[in-house]
């Protein structure tokens, strides 16, 4: 139970008892229950009134993630297609990354990896068009994930852009919002070890 009658009195972490980080653990648990709704505010800011692509990328979040609920999509790549785009918001040059980083800790590797270099998979798309290497994703060939990439980037993601294609609302997709991050919650330093090398996987 959160105690907001206790005052801290450290002024550097160095001070600071197992207590009072017990305390802020307990806060920042609280603050994490409200985030699938901060998500959905962040979803519904890519409702723009005028856009260069023929659907808002609030309609292509939408769209995206109806098209892989109809694929049969296992449930975190729905919310993936519905949130790929979410970093746009703060960081549209490397949108894929932040987003990845949002969702590691409640989604499997495969998922969040997907996610992360979906920008470069959609790449073959455009690139060429820009001066860029359209095939920049074939770096990636190895990656025991690169062919469920390829298929989120052909099937979900650069195919949602049809204005006369009928998507499910934003209300539809909310409780599995819900469930995918209620899934592991928690800070993930607290999983890194000295002698781990790289961080482990959380999810695997």
């Amino acid at each position: 139970m959160l105690d907001r009658t206790r005052k801290p009195t450290w002024t550097r972490m160095e001070e600071a008892s197992k207590e009072d980080f017990l305390a802020v653990m307990d806060y920042e648990e609280a603050f994490n229950a409200g985030l699938v709704d901060r998500i959905i505010v962040m979803l519904k800011s890519l409702d723009e009134d005028w856009t260069p692509y023929p659907i808002n990328r609030y309609e292509h979040s939408l769209q995206s993630a109806t098209r892989a609920y109809e694929d049969g999509a296992e449930e975190e790549i729905v919310v993936a297609a519905l949130i790929h785009d979410i970093g746009d918001i703060l960081s549209p040059y490397n949108h894929g990354e932040l987003a990845a980083a949002m969702v590691r800790p409640y989604v499997s590797e495969k998922t969040r990896w997907i996610i992360e270099h979906h920008c470069v998979f959609q790449g073959y798309y455009y690139n060429h068009h820009l001066g860029g290497d359209r095939n920049a994703r074939e770096k990636y060939k190895d990656s025991p994930y690169y062919e469920d990439c390829k298929y989120f980037c052909h099937t979900y993601d650069q195919a949602a852009f049809d204005p006369d294609y009928e998507s499910k609302p934003l209300e539809f997709f909310v409780p599995m919002l819900r469930r995918v991050f209620s899934n592991k919650k928690g800070h993930l330093e607290l999983n890194e070890r000295a002698d781990d090398g790289d961080l482990k996987d959380v999810n695997a």
